[in-house]
């Protein structure tokens, strides 16, 4: 059984956080729907590719997360978040998600 891609709930999750933030009004609402996202992802990557791999990716979104807010400054707060949430999919997909390639395999 192949499990669920990573990726789309990694950046998702950015998306989904900023939207409940202008719905709401509220940025810790917000940060609930960000870091149940990110939990669920990090528990995700712990087990399927170990520790380290878990700890990079959460840093990964944690500065993806930052630079949306720089970005933010510059060109508007939903492109960033749309740019920065495709940008960190992407690089989740290649490190956590993206079939592993065996050493045996001929090609």
């Amino acid at each position: 059984m192949q499990s669920f891609p990573t990726a789309p709930v990694a950046a998702a999750s950015l998306i989904v956080s900023w939207g409940v933030v202008e719905a709401t009004g509220s940025r810790p609402a917000g940060g609930v729907a960000l870091a149940a996202g990110a939990a669920w992802c990090i528990r995700e990557w712990y087990r399927r590719r170990g520790a380290g791999t878990a700890i990079a990716l959460a840093g990964a979104g944690a500065a993806a997360f930052a630079l949306s807010h720089v970005l933010g400054a510059a060109i508007g707060a939903w492109p960033a978040v749309i740019l920065v949430a495709a940008a960190g999919g992407a690089l989740v997909w290649f490190v956590a998600d993206a079939p592993l390639k065996s050493a045996h395999a001929s090609g």
